[in-house]
Formats: structure tokens, C-alpha cells, sequence
């Protein structure tokens, strides 16, 4: 089947062909059809398999008929995130160009003057995130009732965020009747709830069973210790032909950490999370979608329908809480009919997460074969788990660490021996210093125990004195 097969406009097939598509795929050839006959649908597929220009071309056709009003858009796009929202509008510009539509991008960390002043000179399409729509819309910026098609995307991520009474609350101010799109690579219940709540006997379509994983990923997973994660990973980035590759971890920080430490060995690494403002996290995707940087460390932000080209890898560098974000995550490769890698490193703290993942996939994850790499990784990467680089560096610093433990130990066996020979006149001094101490005070004590003498008799020798010593035991000098 041809796009053309599928009755869009001549100056959408020309924006399609420019970008060098000719064949849709599969969500694409069952969905457009009937988002065409303004059908409500629910759509489960895997992510990778082009959703979003399932939902993108026909609204394009649908909206180029009509006329825009201020702060009333036409229809309505839900993102989980701000990457989402961006990518979409990305789509809307690429296939759109042949069109006169206009578009606004509402997402959070960046200002709202350009958006209040896009929405008050009317708009066909709104991309927007729960967050700040919600915003604007309490600030009486936005109008919904003349919004007669809304695409809820990504709806299991929504879940995952928390998203659902927002999106619940935007569908009650939405016109009914009005034309409902979701989107999809799970189907939870809450997700089902939704559905039967706002959606009119919708289509479902689900070119892949929910859950699914591309069947052009390859999936292993390297069984090791926490403390040799790192170290597994950087060999691995080394010798597994790796072009692109995304690093995913549950923490922020980790993300943080990790990317210190591929950096600092040498990898052209960025990073993306949740802490970082709009303009570090755009500036850092458009590095690795140019190539100035190959390896992207990122959380799960980063997870769902991001669409960059060519990525060859996925690693997990932890196992996903969540087994629905390791479906997301490793569909970041195997896109658009290519072959992708997906490896997680399972450490003991890991190993219920990965039951999970396989149960949900109802797939056995099958261990990484060192062998096919090299015979020399099967015999010393595996067991091991250290990196080339650093074997090399520990031979190099064996000698000065040998170096330093014979110093030592010359200098120590000299410096001990004094010691002793000091211990041992410490130790005589005070015995001698002590003896006659101590038999003064007792004799002065038995001394004091003789019969006193009175003060006008003689001592009982010349120059001996039987009395008590003057300040030594209470008594002053007269």
C-alpha cells in the first residue's frame, strides 16, 4: 500500500514524498482511514511503529478547511511531555508546509508571552501539556468549547504521570459532540476507564499486542554486580558497534553521575532529565540528533516517542520500575524497519524488575552472549566486568603502587626500633623518679604517725624534723 492509496490531499502527498516516505505503516495504513471518516479511535501499537503520523496527516487535511478565532482553538494535542509536544509540532511543520495552518506549542519552562500572544491571534492546532494548559486556562487565556477534535497520545505515560484527572477535567470543558483520538502502546485499566468514559463507540485498532516489543530489537540482558555496571557498560560501548546509543537509568542523579564518568573516559555523552530547564534539555537533544555527541544518558523523560534516527543502541543501565517504560524504552531503536540493540544490565537488586518485564512481554530476555563479540570478551569481559582502558591503567599503576609499599616498609623498621629504645628509657625514667617518691611519702606518712614532739623539744636527730612538711600535706608555713 502507497500513501497515496489512502486519500490524502495532493499538496500532503507532496510534504509526505519530501520527506522520503512512500509506504505507510501498519497503524498508519488502518488509522488515517478512519480518522478521515471523523471516527473516535483508540490505537494500541508499539512505539516506533509511527503513530504520530498516523494522527498528524489526516488532522492536516481535516483542518484545512475552516476559520481560526482568538484564544479558541481548533483541536487539541495532549503530550506527556515537553520532548513529545516539541516532536509533534515538528511533524505539523514538516507535513504541513504546503498547508495555511497555525500552530502553538504550550509547555512549561519557557515563558508565556509568545504563547498568550500565538493564542490570541487564533490557532488550528494546540500542542500542549497538561501542566500548562491547566495554567492558562485558570488564567482565562484559552477557550475549549470550540475544540471539535482532541488526540489524547501517549495515554499510558499520562497514566504514569498523574495526568489522568487533568485530562479528565479538559474533556469536560471540550463541545460534545467532537471527534476523540487515543493513543497508546498499553492499555491499562484506568487507560480502558477513560476511554469508555469520553470516547463514542471508538474504532479500536492494535496492529501489535499491547505491551509488545519490535521484533527488529535484539534483546539481552548481562546479569552483574552493582559495582561492576559501569565498567561492563563502558566495554560494552567499546566493542559492540555501537553508533548511537541511549543510557537510560531510573535516577536523576545516576543520570548525572553516569555521564560524569563516560566523559571523563572519553565518550562524547550528554544528558537529559527532569531537572534541567527547556533550553539545556533542547539544546541537548539537538547535540545528539546532530551526532556532536553519540551516547545520550537520560531518565525516562526522554522514553516515550522521542523519534531520533539511527539510534543503533538502548541500554538500561538500571531495569525500569515500571516493566510498561521498558517497552518505551528500548523502542528508541529498531524505528522505521532498522535493526537495534537493547541490552539491560540485571544486578541482584534488579532481578524482580526484570521478572516483571518478562512477564509483561511474555518473553524470556535472553542472556548476552560475550562470544560474539570477541573470544577474548568471553573469557575476560564477563566474568570480570572491566573495561580495556581500565586493565591498562591498573598494570600501569601496579609498579608505582608496588614503589610506594617498599618505601614504607624502609622507612618504618628503623622508626620503630628508635621508638622501642625510647619506650624503654621512657619507661625506666619514671620507675627510678617514682621509687623515691613513693618512700618519702610513706615514711613521711609513718612519720606522721609517730608521737608528735611539742614544739619547744629537740628532733631526734640534728637537722630531722618529725612533724608534718610544711605545705606539702595541708599544713602552711607559719
Amino acid at each position: 500500500m502507497k500513501f497515496a492509496d489512502l486519500g490524502l490531499s495532493p499538496e500532503l502527498l507532496q510534504a509526505v514524498e519530501s520527506a522520503g516516505y512512500t509506504e505507510p505503516t501498519p497503524i498508519q495504513a488502518e488509522a488515517i482511514p478512519q480518522v478521515q471518516m471523523m471516527r473516535d479511535l483508540i490505537a494500541i501499537a508499539q512505539t516506533g511503529t509511527g503513530k504520530t503520523a498516523s494522527f498528524v496527516l489526516p488532522m492536516i487535511d481535516i483542518l484545512a478547511n475552516g476559520r481560526r478565532r482568538a484564544r479558541m482553538p481548533r483541536s487539541l494535542i495532549l503530550e506527556p511531555t515537553r520532548e513529545l509536544a516539541m516532536q509533534v509540532s515538528e511533524n505539523f511543520e514538516k507535513y504541513g508546509k504546503n498547508h495555511d495552518l497555525k500552530m502553538a506549542l504550550l509547555i512549561g519552562g519557557v515563558q508565556m508571552g509568545d504563547q498568550v500572544k500565538a493564542l490570541d491571534e487564533g490557532v488550528d492546532v494546540l500542542i500542549a501539556t497538561p501542566g500548562r494548559l491547566m495554567d492558562l486556562f485558570e488564567r482565562g487565556k484559552i477557550m475549549l468549547n470550540g475544540c471539535d477534535l482532541l488526540v489524547i497520545d501517549e495515554a499510558d505515560r499520562m497514566l504514569d504521570m498523574g495526568f489522568i484527572p487533568d485530562i479528565e477535567f479538559i474533556c469536560e470543558k471540550l463541545p460534545t459532540p467532537r471527534q476523540t483520538l487515543l493513543f497508546s502502546a498499553t492499555m491499562p485499566p484506568p487507560i480502558k476507564k477513560l476511554a469508555d468514559k469520553f470516547l463514542d463507540n471508538p474504532k479500536r485498532i492494535e496492529v501489535a499486542r499491547a505491551a509488545s516489543a519490535n521484533v527488529n530489537i535484539a534483546q539481552f540482558k548481562v546479569e552483574i554486580s552493582a559495582k561492576k555496571k559501569l565498567d561492563a557498560l563502558k566495554y560494552l560501548l567499546q566493542v559492540d558497534n555501537v553508533q548511537t546509543a541511549m543510557i537510560f537509568a531510573n535516577r536523576k542523579t545516576t543520570v548525572r553521575d553516569l555521564n560524569k564518568s563516560l566523559r571523563k573516559a572519553g565518550f562524547r555523552s550528554g544528558e537529559i532529565h527532569g531537572d534541567m530547564d527547556q533550553a539545556n534539555r533542547i539544546a541537548e537533544l539537538d547535540l545528539f540528533k546532530s551526532g556532536e555527541v553519540n551516547i545520550l544518558v537520560c531518565s525516562d523523560v526522554a522514553a516515550r516517542g522521542l523519534d531520533i534516527k539511527g539510534v543503533s543502541h538502548v541500554f538500561n543501565y538500571d531495569t525500569p520500575w515500571h516493566p510498561d517504560d521498558y517497552v518505551h524504552r528500548i523502542g528508541r531503536t529498531g524505528r522505521a524497519g532498522a535493526k537495534g540493540r537493547a541490552i539491560t544490565l540485571v544486578s541482584p537488586a534488579d532481578a524482580e524488575a526484570m521478572e516483571n518485564v518478562e512477564k509483561l512481554t511474555q518473553m524470556k530476555v535472553p542472556p548476552f552472549d560475550w562470544a560474539s563479540v570477541s573470544p577474548e570478551a568471553a573469557e575476560e569481559a564477563a566474568p570480570k566486568g572491566r573495561s580495556s582502558r581500565r586493565r591498562s591503567e591498573e598494570r600501569e599503576e601496579a609498579p608505582r603502587e608496588e614503589a610506594r609499599e617498599e618505601r614504607p616498609k624502609r622507612e618504618r623498621r628503623p622508626r620503630r626500633e628508635e621508638r622501642e629504645e625510647q619506650e624503654e628509657v621512657v619507661e625506666a625514667a619514671p620507675r627510678r623518679e617514682r621509687e623515691p617518691r613513693r618512700e618519702r611519702v610513706e615514711t613521711s606518712a609513718r612519720e606522721d604517725r609517730r608521737p608528735r614532739y611539742a614544739d619547744n623539744d629537740p628532733p631526734t636527730k640534728p637537722g630531722e624534723w618529725n612533724g608534718p612538711m610544711p605545705g606539702f600535706l595541708g599544713v602552711g608555713f607559719n
